[in-house]
C-alpha cells in the first residue's frame, strides 16, 4: 500500500515537474551538433531552444488554498518571470546577435522583432490619472534600411565569408576528321580529366584575392603529339583592390558598426517593455487593492443600512414611526447592495486581467482561473513627496530615459550608413594585378625525340609540379579599371535623400527632448495634484463619517428624520468611494513620476540580467527564494 502511494505521488508531481523544467529552460541557440562537427559545422543548421510556455515556480509558491495572495514586489516579479510581452522582447538579442553573424559575413541587414507592446489597462479608469503619452516613439527597433531583408544603399559589400570552389571532369571525346595532314587519323579520339580548384577572399578594406590550381590530363590517338598523353597545369594568382568607390573598412564594414549598435538598441528596447510591463502590472496591482478597499466599504455601508432597516421596523412596530421610513430605508439597503455588486464585479474582472499578465498562458493555466488573489498591500501615502528642482529631474531624465538613448544610436547610426551612401558618389577605379605559372609535361613520343628542347618536358606529374613552383613559363599582368558615371543621379539623391532622413531624425531627437521634460514636468504636477486630491477626498470622508454618526445619535433621540440619516449614509459612500480613488490616483501618479523620470526599474530593484534571463532571486512574501 504504503509502494502505491509512492507511485501515485510520483505521478502527480510529473506535471509540475515539467512545468517547472519547461519554465527553467534558457533562450539560447544550441551550435550544430553531429559527427565530424569541425568538417560539417558551417553546413548544419542550428537549434532553437522551443518556447517556454510554462511559469515560475513562484506562482504556485504563492498560492495557498485556492488564493492567490500577492505584495507590489511580487506582482513585479511575476510580471518579469511570466508576462509573454517581456518573454516576446527576450528573443531581440538572440535576433541581433544572428544579425550581426550575418553582417560579419558581408550579408544585408535584416529588420528583425517586435515592437513594444504596452500592458492593459484596468476595468474602471473613470478618475484615474494613467502616464500620459509621451509622443515619443517606443517601439522602434535598431537602424536598418527597410522592412525584410534590407535593401543595401551605398557599394554593394562584398562577401566576407572565404570561399573554396572546385570542379572535375571526365571527358571522351572522338570526332571525325577533314585533314589527316594535321593529325595523322581520320577520328580524333580524346581522352581528357580536368581539375579545377579556387579558393577567394575579400576583405572589408576593399581588396579581392583569388587563387586557383587547374591541370588538365589528354591522351589523344594521333601520333603527331610531341606528348602524349600530356599534362597542362597553371597556378593562378590575382588581386584587386577598390580605390575610390569601395575603398576601405569605413564603408565595406559599415553593417557591422550599425549591427553593433543595433545590438545595444536591443538591449534599450528590452528595457523600455520591462518599463511598460511593470508599470502596466503595477497600476493593475494597486487598482486590485483600491477595488478591494471599495468592496470592503460598500459592505460596511450595506450593514448600516440593514441596521437602519432592523431599527425602523421595530420602531414602526411600537408605534413610534411611520411605515414610510421603511420603505425608505429599504431603498437605501438595495441601493447599498446594487454598489457592493458593481464593486465586487469590478474586482473579479480585474482579478483576471491582473492573472492574465502575470501568467504565461492567463487564465488558460490549469486552475487559475478558480484562484483568488488576495492583495496584501495597503495604499499608503506618505506625508510629503521629496521632489528634488525641476531641472534636476529633468537632466536625471534625459540620461535615463531609453527612447533618448536610442535616439542618439540610432543617428550615429545612420551617419555610419551615410559614409557608405557617400562613398557611392565617387567613380568606380580598381587597381588588379595577375600572375600565373604554367606547366607542361607528358610522355615523348617518336615525333617529339626528334624535336629539339621536347625532351625537358618529358616526365610525370612531379615535372608539371617542378615547373609551376619554379615559375619556368610564368605570366603576368597588372592594369586599372575605371568606370565614372557621367550624370551619377542615382548615388547624389541617395546621399541627398539621406541627409535629409538624418536631419528629420535630429529634429525628432530635439523634439523628444522636449517632450521628456513636458513629461517630467506633467508627472510632477500630476503628483502634487494627487496629492492634493487625496488629502481632500481624506478630510471629507472623516467630516462625512462624523455627520453620519451626528444624524444617527439626532434619530435615536428623535431629533432627525431617517430620510437624513439615509441621506447621510449615502454621502459617506460617495466620499468613501472618492477617497479610494484618490488613493489609486495617488499610486498611479506615482508610478507615472518614475516612468517619466525613467527610474521605474532601479525603484523596484529590478535587475536587467536577472529579467534578460526570466529568473528573479528576491524571496516571495510567502518564503523561498525562486
Amino acid at each position: 500500500m504504503r509502494a502505491i502511494k509512492l507511485y501515485t505521488s510520483r505521478l502527480c508531481l510529473l506535471p509540475l515537474l515539467a512545468t517547472l523544467a519547461a519554465a527553467q529552460t534558457d533562450l539560447r541557440v544550441e551550435p550544430a551538433q553531429g559527427n565530424m562537427l569541425w568538417l560539417t559545422r558551417p553546413y548544419r543548421s542550428k537549434t532553437v531552444a522551443p518556447i517556454r510556455t510554462g511559469n515560475s515556480s513562484r506562482l504556485d509558491a504563492l498560492t495557498r488554498a485556492g488564493q492567490l495572495y500577492l505584495t507590489a514586489p511580487d506582482v513585479v516579479a511575476l510580471a518579469i518571470e511570466n508576462n509573454v510581452d517581456v518573454e516576446v522582447q527576450r528573443y531581440a538579442p538572440l535576433l541581433a546577435q544572428e544579425v550581426l553573424r550575418r553582417a560579419k559575413a558581408g550579408g544585408a541587414l535584416r529588420s528583425v522583432g517586435l515592437p513594444i507592446a504596452a500592458g492593459p489597462q484596468s476595468v474602471s479608469l473613470q478618475g484615474v490619472s494613467l502616464a500620459a503619452d509621451s509622443g515619443l516613439s517606443g517601439g522602434g527597433g535598431g537602424v536598418g534600411s527597410g522592412g525584410g531583408i534590407v535593401t543595401q544603399l551605398g557599394p554593394g559589400i562584398m562577401s566576407l565569408d572565404p570561399t573554396l570552389t572546385a570542379f572535375v571532369n571526365f571527358q571522351h571525346a572522338k570526332t571525325p576528321q577533314s585533314n589527316t595532314i594535321l593529325t595523322g587519323t581520320t577520328a580524333l579520339v580524346s581522352d581528357s580529366r580536368v581539375f579545377q580548384t579556387q579558393y577567394s577572399q575579400n576583405w572589408d578594406f576593399g581588396l579581392n584575392a583569388q587563387v586557383g590550381y587547374s591541370n588538365q590530363h589528354i591522351k589523344v590517338n594521333s601520333q603527331f603529339f610531341n606528348l602524349n598523353p600530356y599534362t597542362t597545369g597553371a597556378l593562378d594568382l590575382q588581386v584587386a583592390q577598390n580605390l575610390l568607390q569601395g575603398f576601405g573598412s569605413a564603408v565595406n564594414g559599415r553593417n557591422i558598426r550599425v549591427q553593433k549598435n543595433n545590438l545595444k538598441v536591443t538591449d534599450l528596447q528590452f528595457k523600455q517593455q520591462l518599463i511598460a510591463t511593470i508599470s502596466s502590472a503595477l497600476n493593475l496591482y494597486w487598482d486590485l487593492v483600491s477595488f478591494d478597499v471599495d468592496v470592503r466599504a460598500r459592505r460596511q455601508g450595506l450593514a448600516t443600512a440593514r441596521q437602519l432597516l432592523d431599527d425602523n421596523r421595530k420602531l414602526v412596530a411600537a408605534g413610534s414611526l411611520a411605515e414610510i421610513e421603511i420603505t425608505r430605508a429599504e431603498a437605501q439597503v438595495y441601493a447599498a447592495q446594487q454598489d457592493l455588486v458593481i464593486a465586487e464585479t469590478n474586482f473579479m474582472q480585474q482579478e483576471t486581467i491582473l492573472k492574465n499578465v502575470l501568467s504565461r498562458n492567463g487564465v488558460a493555466t490549469a486552475g487559475l482561473s478558480a484562484v483568488r488573489i488576495v492583495p496584501l498591500d495597503k495604499i499608503a501615502v506618505p506625508e510629503k513627496d521629496d521632489i528634488p528642482p525641476l531641472e534636476d529631474l529633468t537632466a536625471a531624465a534625459l540620461d535615463r530615459r531609453s527612447e533618448i538613448q536610442q535616439a542618439r544610436i540610432n543617428l550615429e547610426s545612420n551617419k555610419i550608413n551615410l559614409t557608405g551612401i557617400k562613398s557611392a558618389l565617387k567613380p568606380s577605379l580598381q587597381a588588379f594585378a595577375q600572375f600565373t605559372t604554367n606547366g607542361l609535361a607528358g610522355d615523348l613520343t617518336a615525333l617529339g625525340a626528334l624535336q629539339p628542347g621536347i625532351a625537358e618536358l618529358s616526365g610525370g606529374y612531379g615535372r608539371l609540379l617542378s615547373q609551376i613552383f619554379s615559375a619556368n613559363y610564368p605570366s603576368y599582368s597588372a592594369g586599372f579599371s575605371l568606370n565614372i558615371p557621367l550624370r551619377n543621379r542615382a548615388a547624389q539623391s541617395d546621399y541627398a535623400t539621406s541627409m535629409l532622413e538624418m536631419r528629420q531624425n535630429e529634429l525628432n531627437l530635439l523634439k523628444n527632448t522636449s517632450q521628456v521634460r513636458v513629461d517630467v514636468q506633467n508627472a510632477v504636477i500630476g503628483l502634487r495634484q494627487a496629492r492634493a486630491r487625496y488629502e481632500a477626498a481624506l478630510k471629507s470622508r472623516q467630516l462625512q463619517e462624523e455627520t453620519l454618526s451626528a444624524d444617527q445619535r439626532k434619530y435615536t433621540l428623535g431629533v432627525t428624520t431617517a430620510f437624513q440619516v439615509v441621506q447621510s449614509q449615502r454621502d459617506l459612500a460617495t466620499a468613501q468611494s472618492a477617497e479610494v480613488q484618490a488613493m489609486a490616483n495617488y499610486t498611479h501618479a506615482r508610478i507615472a513620476y518614475d516612468q517619466a523620470l525613467g527610474r521605474t526599474l532601479d525603484v523596484n530593484n529590478v535587475s536587467l540580467d536577472e529579467a534578460l534571463q526570466g529568473r528573479v532571486s528576491r524571496q516571495s512574501t510567502l518564503g523561498g527564494v525562486q
